[in-house]
């Protein structure tokens, strides 16, 4: 199975882009930055009010770090529903970062906010294959076979 989902762009000064992709997060719709670098998945904890009512995330043993090697103190969250695309994973744990630099940054050039980071384990997962110019991205998903008797 295949499941085709169109991306947007954001242009950021001078000369760069960041792709953003709708996903739905416990039913609720979330818009994640494309990030092939990131090897997580993550979630910004100033927005998660939006998805949770859990207040308390367990914190994970070290730290994340962001680009030019900033350690950032990071916790664990566990989705019930991550749909993106036709597709939709269950019982996921996220990351959960503070984001505020990033959305930050994005205030900056009069652009909304982003509630996370679509990153490189759901991106293999699916086998995601992204195309820039007609700025969408393809997932793959294997379709269960059958036992046969």
């Amino acid at each position: 199975m295949k499941s085709t989902i169109k991306l947007s762009s954001i242009a950021i000064p001078p000369g760069g882009m960041h792709l953003i992709i709708k996903v739905k997060i416990n039913n609720k719709s979330a818009r994640l930055v494309l990030d092939t670098g990131a090897s997580q998945t993550v979630l910004d904890i100033n927005r998660i009010d939006q998805f949770t009512k859990q207040k308390k995330f367990e914190k994970q043993n070290g730290h994340s770090s962001g680009i030019g090697g900033t350690s950032l103190e990071s916790h664990l969250f566990k989705v019930d529903s991550f749909q993106i695309g036709d597709f939709e994973l269950e019982n996921r744990n996220l990351i959960l970062l503070d984001m505020v630099h990033v959305n930050d940054s994005y205030k900056m050039i009069n652009k909304k906010p982003v509630d996370g980071v679509l990153g490189g384990d759901f991106l293999k997962i699916f086998k995601a294959q992204i195309d820039y110019g007609k700025k969408i991205i393809i997932l793959n998903k294997e379709r269960k076979k059958k036992n046969k008797k």
